[in-house]
């Protein structure tokens, strides 16, 4: 190796390291203005940064908190809200009465569609007692769900916090508040006995994923708040399951997650269009898997395929005879739907929640069926459901 390299090297390291300490040695003992700027900007940085991290986490710790059921009711009942309402204007009209929340700042009060279905006159009192006359913005009757909206003074209006109602579990205490019979702020509670429920309904379709509860939901608690037990809404009350009118163990409320995705638009447009398929049929029991030659009882079998529905564009297939059997006739021949979007069907449930959840007009929906014993797939382009 040339001794020349070596001897270069080592004189520029050398005046490296000389460089070095006269630059350490130049710099003066106080910081000049410029540098005093720069680190209070970034201490006032470091300080917005921590605030933000502190008010997140209180957040979080607000929300994740279980509360007592008075802590519940102390925080909710200023957002509960009883709703009158008239429907003509005859001297024998008493009226009817449900409940209702607080959902903004802009007075829209959420309750049931059937509370306000045919109200000449709708009147929302608050927990202080006064009243203000109501306007209806919108109603879904498929949902049962209705908004209304008050001019009524902000210090009134104390918006409830919208929970997730898909983070529910089978056993899982809650709690109702409404006005049962008219008994302003009332309170029960009980625990989720099952999700995904289909309440038969008067507009000619099921409503799909309802909540069953056992808390107990009498006359004048529809339209109220399903709680849980950080005092989130998961629910609203719509309806019991009685022979005398009157709760027996069995009530049924509408999923939150249902109400965040109809109302907004109720309040923008006054109604929802809800997608359909245009197929009906029965689920596979074990008796019609037998005469079908299934090895399980799950799936639902088309019996019929409405004409010009989505279903007919994706040539799905009904069942075109029945055989007899022991004395009872089965239909076959139609197309049996044993998948949807990759999920296995069990029932029209599982089916019509999907459809609730996630879907919305002009969407493609996937269906895996059994035809002629062979499994098949059909994409289906929802289509706006017809009244």
């Amino acid at each position: 190796m040339d001794k020349s390299g070596v001897f270069v090297g080592a004189t520029v390291g050398s005046i490296s390291v000389f460089i070095i300490f006269s630059i350490f040695f130049i710099i003066p003992d106080e910081p000049d203005e410029m540098t005093i700027q720069i680190q209070n900007q970034i201490d006032e940085n470091k300080l917005q940064v921590q605030s933000q991290i502190d008010e997140i986490n209180n957040v979080i710790a607000a929300e994740s908190k279980t509360l007592s059921l008075t802590e519940i009711f102390e925080k909710a009942e200023p957002g509960v809200v009883r709703v009158n309402t008239i429907r003509n204007q005859t001297m024998n009209e008493t009226g009817g009465v449900g409940s209702g929340f607080v959902f903004d700042k802009m007075g829209h009060i959420i309750t049931n569609a059937h509370v306000i279905e045919g109200s000449t006159k709708t009147v929302v009192t608050f927990l202080d007692g006064r009243s203000y006359n109501a306007e209806i913005i919108g109603m879904d009757e498929y949902t049962d769900i209705g908004v209304i909206k008050v001019n009524a003074d902000l210090k009134l209006l104390r918006p409830l916090s919208l929970g997730d109602s898909s983070n529910l579990n089978v056993g899982e205490p809650i709690t109702a508040i409404g006005n049962p019979f008219g008994l302003s702020g009332s309170m029960s509670s009980g625990i989720v006995s099952q999700m995904g429920r289909l309440l038969p309904s008067g507009s000619g379709y099921s409503i799909p994923d309802v909540i069953q509860t056992d808390a107990a939901i009498n006359p004048g608690n529809s339209g109220g708040p399903l709680l849980n037990m950080r005092g989130n809404i998961v629910g609203i009350n719509t309806a019991i399951q009685s022979t005398t009118g009157e709760f027996t163990g069995v009530g049924f409320a509408i999923p939150s997650q249902t109400v965040a995705k109809i109302v907004p638009t109720l309040i923008s447009e006054g109604e929802y269009k809800h997608p359909w398929i245009g197929i009906s049929g029965r689920d596979i029991d074990p008796d019609t898997a037998n005469v079908l030659g299934l090895k399980d009882a799950l799936g639902f079998l088309i019996i019929t395929v409405v004409e010009n529905s989505p279903a007919e564009d994706a040539g799905l297939i009904g069942s075109d005879k029945t055989i007899e059997v022991d004395g009872k006739e089965y239909p076959v021949g139609g197309d049996i739907i044993v998948a949807v979007d990759g999920m296995d069907v069990r029932k029209i449930d599982d089916i019509l929640v999907h459809l609730q959840r996630v879907k919305t007009i002009g969407d493609e929906m996937n269906l895996e069926i059994l035809r002629d014993g062979r499994t098949t797939n059909v994409t289906v382009i929802l289509q706006e459901r017809p009244n």
